[in-house]
């Protein structure tokens, strides 16, 4: 567990904070964590610089495979913003790298919109609702 300031912490690859719920309630809610987003981008980078020369079908094949288990993991309630923000991230790593394929740009943000419509990333969508729980393991409480 790593303390982010004084009333949240990160746990589990989340960052849990005080917030209020529509109704004004007090809840926790969760983030993903700062450290391991950056950790995940650093690592997208490395295997683009490493790769970006490969055909652009496998590339493409493991940015949405890599994308989807990050969405199954993270796309719990109160976290789409933050899967949202990595995802662009990643889009903006794409269009970086594959750019820089030859020495004259491959794609401006246009053409890298129409490449994005033929080979699309996933969009994130909440997989787990947190708070649905409580009902399926009220036993425990």
């Amino acid at each position: 567990m790593t303390k982010t300031s004084s009333s949240d912490f990160d746990f589990l690859g989340f960052t849990h904070y005080c917030g209020k719920s529509k109704q004004g309630n007090f809840r926790v809610k969760r983030k993903s964590s700062r450290k391991k987003v950056q950790g995940k981008l650093k690592e997208s980078k490395e295997w683009l610089k490493i790769n970006r020369n490969k055909d652009i079908h496998i590339i493409m094949d493991r940015f949405r495979r890599s994308l989807i288990g990050y969405y199954n993991y993270y796309c719990i309630t109160d976290n789409t913003q933050s899967v949202n923000k990595f995802r662009d991230k990643i889009g903006y790593l794409l269009f970086k790298w594959l750019n820089r394929r030859s020495q004259r740009k491959s794609f401006t943000w246009d053409k890298f919109r129409l490449f994005l419509n033929k080979y699309p990333l996933p969009y994130a969508r909440i997989k787990v609702n947190i708070y649905d729980l409580r009902k399926e393991i009220s036993y425990i409480m």
